[in-house]
């Protein structure tokens, strides 16, 4: 999946840095809380290591061998390679669409796997770091085999559980865990016959006896790669417990075959070749692995993982590797997730509960708002929950109006035509170290960049996110207070300042952003019109990190911007609803239901489709939403039926019995003005009201609002969150009084729009801006004789 031609090598005086994600095992799809627990997070980092310049690679795979893939294959009738091959491209394509840059994403069943494997085993033999031991294990005559743990099953023995499905590793329903032996009348999951226990030789690795190595190279790593708290205490926990034996060998068919006349028949337990994979894999992707593996001065591993996998790689793996005698890389950095539940409960493979990689693609959200809702809930100190409401909060208020709205403020603005805006020019900016505002706002942005790349040194991936979308939120606030719309006006070369250093953001904000929303920088950087094959750069040695002090630096004067469009589009709550109602129960009970709705359609349409005596089919019965009867006939409710007219604010003070109203005093041509009541003071400052044409809706039945009658209705657009309002502006040099036209629609006002007949409702979803700021009515521009009607930055808001 990785974009590297020829595959990288660790290069001398640099930093170089080799990032593995726990192998995600192979007999399922992918559920989120798997993918944000350990190939999302990596993804992160490896993608910032690599704006920064480090010498990187991503290392992954699917995780293939032992019973688990056995057991799945019994289930589904195949050979465990074909489950391995049929779940390996599966994997592959959810971590596509995830956007995951792997260097290499492998598997453990290849050549290269038991090549490894054999040999670290062969080097842990000979320094006796091995011991042989009997167990007792089940046997099933009838299937000439051992079962492993999961092929059994029999009653609980915990008293008062009984389970009579209870498995030989653990009891679902009291959870407890469980030797295959301890079952009550045991039997073989394949035959259903009767198992019994016969002795069978292992060979374990000897932990105690690697305690003093092990231990001080936990001391050591976990200071020295800052190891998150949670790591710190599973592996203690373990330490406390007092190392055992561990048995590194199984009763299988399918795993790495064991190198030793005495266990031929055996292969090596997944625990003990899974963190090996890492290394294998490597190999695959490059024939020099030995250069990242075995070359601890120069390369610092960082591992990423969730809480459950924790022992296997700061005891198992490392205690093998240490076993060896050879020089290996061993784990600097180990970054631990603990669980994303989901709505009410826990993501569950085996039940199929919660969302899952091919989920996510099928609801159509864009991978962005994926990523970016995953990482912002990443469950670095605590679980964390997953619900459809938050993600939508989390879209609508962050990304759309802190982050989209300030892009598409900025670029649309730049975009305009000169006299308006800057025809798609960036201005040059004398002179912009010494605009007040422009260098207060260049110092927070200075800090905040280094806060962030603290943070991602750290691993500290939800901080480093956050902190660049305090970036934006800055830039917000500096656009506001600036009023670069009035700038424009009135002093041409601070609004040149205030928009340069605005532009400058925006392409800091892809470099920021580019390791958690990679498609989200890429559209940015169209936007902008860079080149595709641009790469965002926050390397110390190009000044990148120190440029952000000055952030009108980022973009040279007389660069030509592309085309602005929206990068985030409204969730709605019906869209939410129907999501939390789609993805309830567990996947089979989802695949039930569909099959019931699938017959349901299939009958009615057979219903429908009976002759009517000509041969003719019958047309399908409408639905009851359908059978509704209109209010008015459509042709008669229409744009004409208003009467909006130029207006221009004479008056406008605060309501003084409301904190969120305006009163205005509005000619609309009449003999005396029109008192208006608007809701418009958390918007639109008073200022700003004073003395502006506006297009007034002057034919609704008048209302008293806080004790004031209001005789219309002033026109303003929302954004689609509802956190900006901006009024709908007539041509300056548009008459005061005339009616505004809708070319294409003719026909006289009504004297009084009669509510009962919701024609203002009717019209009103109609209405609304485009990507050029327009006002229209469906797609009719509002029309003077002076020209049309704008807004100043909302595209694809509505008005009311």
């Amino acid at each position: 999946m990785g974009d590297q031609k020829v595959p990288k090598v660790p290069i001398p005086g640099k930093r170089n840095i080799l990032i593995t994600s726990a192998l995600p095992y192979v007999n399922n799809v992918p559920h989120l809380g798997n993918i944000i627990g350990c190939v999302l997070s990596a993804d992160v980092f490896a993608r910032y290591c690599r704006n920064r310049s480090y010498n990187t690679i991503y290392i992954c795979g699917t995780d293939e061998y032992g019973t688990a893939t056995e057991t799945k294959a019994l289930e589904e009738n195949c050979t465990p390679q074909q489950i391995c091959d049929k779940y390996h491209a599966i994997h592959k394509e959810v971590y596509k669409w995830f956007n995951i840059s792997f260097d290499e994403f492998g598997r453990t069943s290849t050549p290269q796997q038991t090549e490894v494997c054999q040999a670290i085993f062969k080097n842990l033999m000979e320094n006796n770091w091995l011991s042989e031991n009997v167990m007792q294990q089940l046997y099933c005559d009838t299937c000439t085999k051992f079962l492993a743990d999961r092929l059994v099953e029999g009653s609980c023995p915990t008293q008062g559980c009984n389970y009579d499905s209870a498995r030989g590793d653990q009891c679902e329903k009291c959870g407890k865990l469980l030797n295959p032996t301890e079952l009550k009348d045991p039997r073989c999951k394949v035959c259903q016959n009767t198992p019994r226990i016969r002795d069978t030789n292992h060979l374990f690795l000897e932990l105690p006896l690697l305690k003093d190595k092990l231990e001080e190279y936990i001391n050591n790593m976990s200071v020295a790669g800052s190891w998150s708290q949670n790591a710190i205490q599973a592996t203690n926990a373990w330490l406390k417990e007092g190392l055992k034996q561990r048995c590194i060998t199984r009763d299988l068919k399918w795993g790495v075959p064991v190198p030793h006349e005495k266990f031929k028949d055996k292969v090596f337990y997944v625990w003990f070749d899974a963190p090996i994979g890492y290394v294998s894999i490597t190999s695959c992707y490059t024939l020099e692995w030995e250069k990242w593996w075995k070359n601890p001065e120069n390369v610092d591993l960082y591992q990423f993982m969730g809480k459950d996998n924790v022992p296997f790689h700061t005891v198992m793996f490392p205690s093998t590797l240490l076993g060896t005698g050879e020089n290996w890389t061993l784990m600097k950095t180990i970054s631990v997730t603990e669980y994303l539940n989901y709505e009410a409960g826990k993501f569950s493979k085996s039940k199929g509960i919660g969302v899952f990689g091919n989920d996510a693609k099928d609801t159509k959200i864009p991978v962005e708002v994926w990523r970016y809702y995953l990482l912002t809930n990443r469950p670095e100190v605590s679980d964390t929950l997953f619900t459809w409401a938050d993600l939508q909060a989390k879209l609508n208020s962050e990304l759309l109006s802190n982050l989209g709205n300030f892009i598409n403020r900025v670029l649309s603005f730049i975009a305009k035509p000169p006299g308006l805006g800057y025809g798609s020019i960036i201005p040059d900016a004398p002179g912009a170290e010494s605009h007040l505002l422009t260098k207060t706002l260049a110092e927070k942005v200075g800090k905040y960049v280094e806060q962030y790349v603290e943070a991602m040194e750290k691993v500290k991936l939800k901080q480093g996110l956050k902190t660049a979308m305090s970036i934006s939120s800055e830039g917000n606030a500096y656009l506001q207070e600036s009023q670069f719309w009035k700038l424009y006006k009135e002093d041409q070369p601070s609004c040149a300042v205030v928009m340069r250093t605005a532009a400058g953001l925006v392409y800091l904000l892809a470099c920021l952003l580019e390791p958690f929303m990679p498609s989200f920088s890429l559209e940015v950087l169209k936007q902008l019109n860079f080149p595709p094959e641009t790469q965002v750069s926050l390397c110390e040695e190009n000044g990148d990190i120190d440029r952000a002090k000055r952030p009108w630096e980022f973009l040279p004067n007389g660069h030509k911007i592309g085309t602005p469009e929206p990068l985030f589009k409204e969730l709605k709550d019906e869209e939410v609803e129907f999501f939390r109602e789609k993805f309830a129960g567990s996947q089979a009970d989802r695949i039930v239901k569909a099959e019931a709705e699938a017959k349901k359609i299939a009958e009615e349409l057979r219903k429908t489709k009976v002759s009517d005596g000509n041969g003719k089919k019958q047309r399908p019965t409408k639905s009851a939403t359908e059978n509704k009867p209109k209010v008015t006939p459509e042709a008669e409710v229409s744009i004409t039926r208003l009467d909006i007219r130029v207006g221009l604010i004479t008056k406008a003070q605060k309501h003084p019995d409301a904190d969120s109203l305006y009163i205005e005093e509005i000619d609309v041509g009449e003999e005396q003005p029109r008192t208006v009541v608007s809701g418009l003071v958390k918007y639109i400052p008073l200022e700003e009201m004073q003395n502006r044409k506006v297009c007034v809706l002057c034919n609704l039945k008048p209302a008293t609002m806080r004790g004031i009658k209001s005789q219309a209705m002033v026109l303003a657009a929302s954004s689609s969150d509802h956190t900006k309002v901006e009024l709908v502006d007539p041509p300056k040099s548009a008459v005061v009084g005339e009616r505004l036209t809708f070319p294409g629609f003719e026909g006289e006002p009504d004297d009084i729009l009669n509510p009962k007949k919701k024609v203002w409702e009717t019209v009103q979803v109609d209405l609304h801006t485009d990507m050029e700021l327009v006002a229209r009515y469906k797609d009719v521009p509002f029309t003077t004789s002076a020209g049309v009607c704008t807004v100043s930055s909302i595209c694809g808001g509505s008005i009311r």
